[in-house]
């Protein structure tokens, strides 16, 4: 490989990109990263403006209901009151810092970091622009390998107004901070953003064109989690498309379709994401993309050109954090060989566990009820509903939802759901379990930590449901 200026090229600086930098390098190979929005947009989406500011908000967001709780225990006094610039100063910290480990980690592997744009330009030749659009200043590098890691971006439709609309992305930084919001959405972005947002203060309206939210995820958990967040305020409005959005001395004002509006301060769209390929120079190399523009890749992640890979949500598999670091560590070892003493690693798709934050919680590994039936022909579902030991005491409705899919033929535990506080906390240890292959009557057989919610997965005796294929 000594012809090429690198073994390997990355393009993207987020969380799979940095992971098969860094891996890559630890094998003594020659790598180059090159991140678009230098060093402070290293960690990509998920560090930036995804999981970890989001994760931060929504901790901050439940503040509110835990000092009304805290009245049943005991305590007195008015709750305090949100300062939205100290949250987002703390944030920004935070975030800061971790952008400096991830260069630090980078920079101690042995990895040259290249900030600014890159593009392919053939096969082994990757164009990056190390200046800016007004002065750039354009420089080759070759490769053996090169990596596009470019992550994936908010999508908002065009219609009447899209210019007023926000994404993601602007949420963490918003000044002022809205007292009213409209959420346009129904997948989980859309229902974390509209649950952290109520939870702050703001009059939070959810719409939602279909019929319920969260469309993929158990039927039960779906409709469960939605009238838990009624519950706490948010005003949820199902089978509500929006036509347009209108400027006006009041506002924002969000045209529905089928008549009415609803005013605001911000319209926030969550509607989805596509991969982060324009102008990447994919088509001028003829990658084959999806329709989507999602680079397509065989199991090893490779592309139809043989010295192109890719790899996390440019490739629209599975669209979450911890898959790109599996993904990454997996294309490290297939391109360099294991760490030594190390067996190659492999990358499973199955029972990958997932959390979102609203509140409360949903925890979720493996299959819905609905899903599992085509699957695995008939099953066993288990269920449990309760109000959980901290809310005797403190005033709060909240209910918990816990669920257990079983596979008849074989008693394997094959979809596990919780609607909770720290469901994602909970069910990340029944994730090994189901990944090890854990039947129901291991799931009986376990001692349950007493008194504790996540006990309820190993004494549910009495099954709800014996459902055949479909």
């Amino acid at each position: 490989m000594a012809d090429f200026d690198f073994d390997l090229f990355v393009i993207g600086g987020g969380s799979g990109g940095v992971r098969a930098a860094r891996m890559a390098a630890q094998r003594g190979v020659r790598v180059a990263m090159a991140e678009a929005g230098g060093t402070e947009g290293l960690g990509g989406t998920c560090v930036n403006v995804g999981c970890i500011p989001k994760k931060l908000y929504s901790y901050a967001a439940h503040f509110a209901e835990s000092f009304e709780e805290s009245h049943g225990f005991g305590w007195e006094g008015a709750a305090p009151k949100l300062n939205w610039a100290t949250l987002k100063t703390n944030r920004h910290a935070e975030i800061f810092r971790l952008n400096g480990v991830y260069l630090k980690l980078l920079s101690g592997s042995g990895v040259t970091v290249l900030n600014g744009y890159a593009r392919l330009i053939d096969h082994h030749t990757v164009e990056v622009n190390l200046g800016d659009a007004a002065t750039p200043q354009l420089q080759r590098f070759s490769a053996k390998h090169i990596l596009v890691a470019t992550g994936g971006r908010p999508f908002v439709p065009h219609m009447t107004g899209h210019e007023h609309v926000l994404t993601s992305n602007d949420m963490f930084d918003l000044d002022p901070f809205p007292a009213r919001l409209v959420v346009v959405g129904g997948g989980y972005i859309a229902c974390e953003f509209a649950s952290i947002f109520n939870g702050l203060g703001s009059k939070v309206t959810q719409l939602y064109r279909s019929e319920q939210v969260l469309r993929g995820f158990d039927d039960e958990v779906r409709h469960f989690v939605a009238a838990e967040m009624v519950k706490t305020g948010v005003d949820l409005r199902l089978n509500a498309g929006v036509l347009a959005v209108h400027k006006t001395p009041q506002g924002l004002e969000v045209m529905l379709e089928g008549g009415g509006s609803v005013m605001t301060d911000a319209v926030l769209y969550a509607t989805g994401r596509i991969p982060n390929v324009k102008g990447l120079g994919l088509e001028q190399m003829g990658v084959i993309q999806a329709a989507d523009g999602a680079i397509v890749v065989n199991e090893f992640y490779q592309t139809n050109v043989p010295s192109v890979f890719a790899l996390g949500d440019v490739t629209s598999r599975v669209q979450l954090t911890p898959v790109a670091l599996g993904e990454a560590m997996m294309l490290v070892d297939h391109l360099f060989g294991p760490q030594a003493g190390k067996a190659k690693r492999s990358m499973s798709y199955e029972f990958i566990p997932t959390a979102v934050f609203t509140h409360p919680n949903i925890g979720t590994v493996g299959h819905g009820e609905a899903q599992a039936r085509k699957l695995f022909g008939a099953v066993t579902v288990f269920r449990s509903e309760f109000k959980a030991l901290k809310h005797t005491l403190s005033g709060s409705t909240e209910r918990t939802l816990m669920k257990l899919i079983v596979e008849d033929a074989t008693d394997r535990v094959v979809g596990l759901h919780m609607v909770g506080p720290d469901a994602g906390e909970v069910v990340q240890g029944f994730a090994v379990a189901m990944k090890a292959g854990a039947t129901k009557t291991i799931f009986d057989s376990t001692i349950g930590i007493h008194p504790t919610a996540a006990e309820e997965f190993v004494t549910m005796r009495e099954p709800v449901a014996r459902s055949a294929a479909v």
